[in-house]
């Protein structure tokens, strides 16, 4: 009994000291570590060594995190012309893809009554969000199907791509020139 309490003893003694030592080691400064390349002495003021640390990226600043700096514009998709422009020119087709952040909208595949062997698939992509000619690019795909199984896809090189640019372009233009007169 007494071996077991007195080895038990030491057991604990020992398990503490090396946790207490491992504790320390850990918040001591390595030897070997070197100062950085851009700073040829450390300031011994602390506000000087804070900025400074801050503009060689090894700190934080809290001085501009709430608008006292610099000002970021965000950009949402309900202040986006073309966006906005896009969706309301293509609001009656399935849509399958739509990624603001991306900067592409993709239709389903898309067929009239009229005509239930042939269908459209619309893809445009954002290229700026100023409204010109070259901010927006539209693909259109045709599939031509002989049966169910048997179907041909193709890029279509058609007036459809050309008009819709065309209106979503000038839908794009009365929308900003709404936002305007709101402001």
């Amino acid at each position: 009994m007494f071996f077991k309490n007195y080895y038990l003893k030491i057991f604990y003694t020992c398990l503490i000291v090396l946790s207490y030592s491992i504790l320390l080691t850990n918040c001591s400064i390595p030897k070997f570590a070197k100062p950085s390349k851009t700073s040829t002495a450390e300031p011994v003021n602390a506000k000087e060594r804070a900025r400074r640390n801050v503009e060689e990226g090894r700190g934080v600043s809290l001085k501009n995190a709430f608008g006292g700096g610099k000002s970021t514009t965000y950009q949402f998709s309900t202040s986006n012309p073309l966006w906005r422009s896009s969706l309301e020119i293509l609001d009656f087709l399935p849509l399958t893809t739509v990624d603001y952040s991306g900067g592409i909208i993709i239709t389903d595949w898309y067929s009239d009554s009229q005509n239930i062997n042939e269908s459209i698939k619309i893809t445009i992509r954002f290229l700026s969000n100023e409204i010109r000619s070259d901010s927006v690019k539209v693909i259109v795909h045709s599939k031509k199907c002989s049966t169910q199984n048997n179907c041909s896809v193709s890029k279509k090189n058609s007036k459809i791509s050309e008009e819709l640019i065309s209106s979503i372009l000038t839908n794009a233009a009365v929308l900003k020139q709404e936002m305007k007169t709101k402001k």
